[in-house]
């Protein structure tokens, strides 16, 4: 089974696109046979993707029972033949279309290796000023001036967004690409799993940039759109940088980003050298562009997140920390991830976990006596 988006203008051009798919399945099934990662790659001859969009490929069937779902949609964004797939809370593939046809979204892009504390501290702030909830965390009425912009969680799909592009960069602390700079299908698997236990569905895309998210998102809902980011994410984002190939430079990439009429909602973060919170507010950017940040600003496009577990935000580097600790087999990372994703990564040893060896007894030393010792050591606290 494919599902496709036809992307032609006409409806003679649009089935001349899906006869052309069709011959191509058919030839793939026939001459392919078993190599089902060959049948995908023979889906677009012929074709282009200005033409048409797969974004979800099923192959049932005894020759394909250990075809993996998860891993035939991470082929279809990785090989472009579509922009993104998207999984429920379960872990399985959904119609972009269908799910988030008249959604509001709520919309957190990250590795998540793994989702950590900051995260959820970072989603949860988020959430309580976008969603129409009362300080007590009750549902309110629309009707007013304080909740006159919120929506209700009943209408609003949140996503946890993964990219191809930060897959493939070199540097993963956990290793999730081959030698080939191809990304690992089981360590994809494993990092979908450790999030479907946190209840949300998960985009993968092939999008670095921020607009280019915005307009796809905004092509099935014309709901309200909210993207939560951290301070180091809206500084990088507003270098020009990455915008020289664009004619209009990073006004240009702007200008396309705001078009949609979304908002960022901008966790703080904790200034170093000077211990103070640096939030939306207070954030000085290249001074080239800082008039640019101070105007989408003031138009309301970038709002700070006010509420915020400040002790959390006082740990060094949560999301390296994490990482590092499950590599190297220390159990500091487990007071860092919530209770679900450390009991999922244990459970089944995803991300690199490895269990820590029961500790040797030396001889004449009881268990009794092992076990006191091990109580009057002080627990380690993290820096």
């Amino acid at each position: 089974m494919i599902h496709c988006r036809m992307l032609d203008d006409t409806a003679q051009l649009q089935q001349e696109a899906l006869g052309i798919l069709g011959v191509n399945l058919v030839h793939g099934a026939l001459s392919k046979g078993e190599q089902h990662y060959q049948v995908l790659a023979g889906l677009m001859d012929d074709l282009g993707r200005s033409r048409i969009e797969v974004d979800l490929v099923d192959f049932s069937g005894p020759d394909y029972q250990h075809v993996d779902k998860r891993c035939v949609a991470l082929r279809l964004v990785e090989k472009g033949l579509c922009d993104a797939a998207l999984f429920n809370p379960s872990g399985k593939l959904e119609i972009p279309q269908e799910a988030l046809y008249k959604k509001n979204v709520l919309i957190t892009r990250g590795r998540f290796r793994p989702f950590t504390l900051l995260h959820n501290d970072m989603l949860m702030g988020a959430a309580s000023q976008f969603f129409c909830l009362d300080p007590n965390g009750a549902t309110v009425s629309q009707d007013g001036d304080a909740y006159n912009e919120c929506v209700y969680r009943d209408d609003t799909l949140v996503l946890l967004e993964l990219t191809t592009r930060d897959m493939m960069e070199g540097g993963d602390l956990l290793d999730w690409t081959n030698r080939d700079g191809g990304i690992q299908e089981e360590s994809f698997i494993q990092r979908i799993e450790a999030l479907s236990t946190m209840g949300y569905s998960v985009l993968l895309s092939n999008y670095r940039r921020y607009f280019s998210l915005a307009s796809y998102l905004s092509t099935f809902s014309k709901e309200s759109i909210v993207i939560s980011m951290g301070i180091p994410s809206v500084r990088e984002l507003f270098k020009e940088k990455h915008y020289t190939d664009l004619d209009g430079g990073i006004l240009e990439g702007f200008g396309r980003l705001l078009k949609y009429d979304l908002k960022l909602y901008v966790y703080p973060t904790l200034d170093e050298s000077t211990g103070e919170m640096v939030t939306a507010e207070t954030l000085q950017v290249e001074p080239k562009v800082q008039k640019l940040y101070d105007y989408i600003r003031e138009r309301g496009t970038i709002l700070p997140i006010n509420d915020y577990n400040k002790e959390l935000l006082m740990q060094d580097d949560v999301h390296k920390r994490v990482a590092e600790s499950i590599r190297s087999g220390t159990p500091d990372w487990e007071k860092l991830v919530p209770t679900l994703v450390r009991d999922q990564i244990k459970t089944h040893s995803l991300l690199g976990y490895r269990s820590r060896p029961a500790p040797v007894l030396t001889n004449g030393s009881s268990k009794e006596q092992h076990q006191q010792q091990t109580q009057d050591k002080p627990q380690l606290v993290p820096k």
